[in-house]
């Protein structure tokens, strides 16, 4: 684990044990703020002083001392303070969906249960009934929420969630009482993995969408039923070639065959807060909500409405929203530019002046990192320039990875010479687009490349990749790929950290010094979109 990362952990277990001790909650929200700022810092937290902290949004003095401290000593006083109090196995239950830290606090102080044993204990003996506020229904639903967990195993990563997602829309799309359909959550921000899958609906019939919604094809089991909201587990296809990849570690964890799947129904004058809502993210909505209350409005899932202090929610005593059919106008009127979903994350979008262009599939004019059969990719070279001719593309690159990745087919010297030629040759015969000789280069582990220089120069376009070695500490492999940006034939640095998501962490360099170094050499950053990848 990187520093950044042990880092945020630490100040993520702090906001949450405060949690649980009933502390001052906006304490614990300005923890977990700066716990996701850090997690997000492209830089080494060791390499910033005290004044580039506090430049961070999300950062104060109190927490910048806590970060100086831990990155001096491994050490914050306060975790250790915290951690005396709080028994390490209650954090572990606040992992399971639908247990917050007041009735995990209540399950302790009452029954003094600390763990996941003594949980799935009280629940069979029944015991867990004498927690105040705890009924069966409740309990019934701890206990459907840990079997949950234990069949989940991992989160779905983007392009897995993805696809069953808009499976789910298309079938509800059918139904002509449908006003309105779209998924929202983790998985409309582009998360690079996804809990559960949040599917929205505008309906003039909710009975009739519910109802279809929990009788679809694949639903394994019905978690709640209502009108509202109603919630399944839903088959993942576990045949599907996404679970598994030949670059995936033998020992990754494997994900379960299902994943819950909530449905919202909301009214059809409503779906523009709705969306924004239960798009989320939770902070980024909290921000708009206290934007809201210092302009004299309170925002909802129903609208934005006028702030009267009424303790009854403006939309059950008929108050017209102020805004409420689309994102766009509330946020207009909350005196902001539309903001993406991509980026809802309280990272300082509340900042913008204008809405950012984010980009788009059609932006893409051409594939610089490309393999083919000579290699681990599944078309020759004519195939691949006839794909990417139809995608509008004016050049690919053919780029096979080079002779230390065996497990990949890696071309020897020989194989390369062969390959470029048939390129050259194929790049002859083309028209309407270039075809490019290129080769992803291993990055070894002490920085040397896996051609010598007088191989490389005779390629058009080298990226340069770590695939071995991807445990090595952030300060190594920040040397490492230093190296391979200061090579001279080097155009491109290929998925710097190496990772696989959920399956392993990869490198965690400074990416501040490779960006720097990078902009020096006139070297690309390759934004790896590939969804094991999402490297950059």
């Amino acid at each position: 684990m990187s520093l950044n990362a042990a880092l945020a952990h630490r100040l993520e277990d702090i906001a949450r044990m405060m949690d649980l001790l009933g502390e001052d909650s906006f304490k614990a929200i300005a923890h977990s703020r700066a716990a996701r700022a850090i997690d997000a810092l492209p830089t080494d937290v060791a390499t910033l002083d005290k004044k580039q902290l506090l430049e961070i949004e999300g950062i104060g003095q109190k927490i910048a001392d806590k970060i100086i401290d831990f990155v001096r000593t491994g050490h914050i006083a306060e975790y250790d303070e915290l951690r005396a109090k709080v028994p390490p196995g209650l954090l572990d239950l606040m992992t399971i969906p639908g247990l917050g830290p007041k009735t995990v606090r209540a399950i302790w102080q009452t029954l003094d249960v600390t763990t996941m044993a003594g949980l799935k204990k009280a629940l069979e003996d029944g015991s867990i009934l004498t927690v105040p506020r705890m009924g069966q229904k409740a309990a019934d639903k701890i206990k459907a929420s840990i079997a949950l967990a234990d069949e989940g195993l991992a989160r779905l990563r983007l392009g897995q969630a993805l696809p069953i997602a808009e499976r789910i829309v298309a079938h509800l799309s059918k139904i002509k009482q449908v006003k309105e359909i779209a998924y929202a959550g983790s998985l409309r921000r582009g998360r690079e993995t996804i809990g559960d899958i949040d599917i929205l609906v505008a309906t003039t019939d909710p009975a009739a969408v519910a109802e279809a919604f929990r009788t679809m094809p694949d639903v394994r089991s019905v978690i709640a039923s209502g009108e509202s909201k109603s919630s399944v587990r839903i088959a993942i296809a576990p045949e599907d070639p996404r679970w598994d990849s030949s670059e995936a570690d033998a020992t990754a964890q494997k994900p379960g065959t299902t994943v819950q799947t909530d449905l919202r129904i909301i009214p059809p004058h409503s779906w523009g807060a709705g969306m924004m809502y239960f798009t989320g993210s939770k902070e980024h909505n909290i921000r708009l909500r206290q934007r809201a209350l210092d302009q004299g409005l309170t925002l909802n899932e129903f609208g934005l409405f006028p702030d009267d202090k009424a303790d009854t929610p403006p939309q059950q005593r008929g108050i017209k929203p102020v805004a409420s059919k689309t994102e766009s106008e509330i946020y207009k009127e909350l005196s902001l530019p539309y903001i993406p979903p991509e980026i809802r994350e309280d990272r300082g979008e509340l900042s913008l002046k204008e809405t950012p262009r984010l980009i788009e599939l059609d932006d893409i004019k051409s594939e610089l990192h490309a393999h083919t059969t000579a290699s681990d990719g599944s078309m020759s070279i004519e195939e691949l320039a006839a794909k990417a001719k139809e995608r509008g593309f004016h050049t690919i690159c053919v780029t096979d990875h080079s002779k230390s990745s065996i497990q990949a087919n890696g071309l020897s010297v020989e194989r390369l010479m062969a390959h470029i030629e048939a390129i050259r040759k194929a790049s002859e015969k083309a028209k309407g687009i270039t075809i490019l000789a290129g080769s992803e280069v291993d990055i070894l582990a002490d920085g040397r490349l896996d051609y010598d220089d007088k191989i490389l120069k005779q390629l058009d376009l080298v990226v340069a990749s770590p695939h071995t070695a991807l445990s090595q500490d952030p300060a190594t492999a920040t040397r490492r790929l230093l190296a391979a940006i200061k090579n001279k034939y080097v155009h491109i640095l290929g998925h710097p950290t190496g990772r696989l998501i959920n399956r392993r962490a990869g490198l965690s360099p400074d990416m501040g010094a490779l960006i720097e170094a990078a902009k020096e050499h006139h070297v690309a950053l390759e934004i790896n979109a590939h969804w094991m990848r999402l490297d950059l």
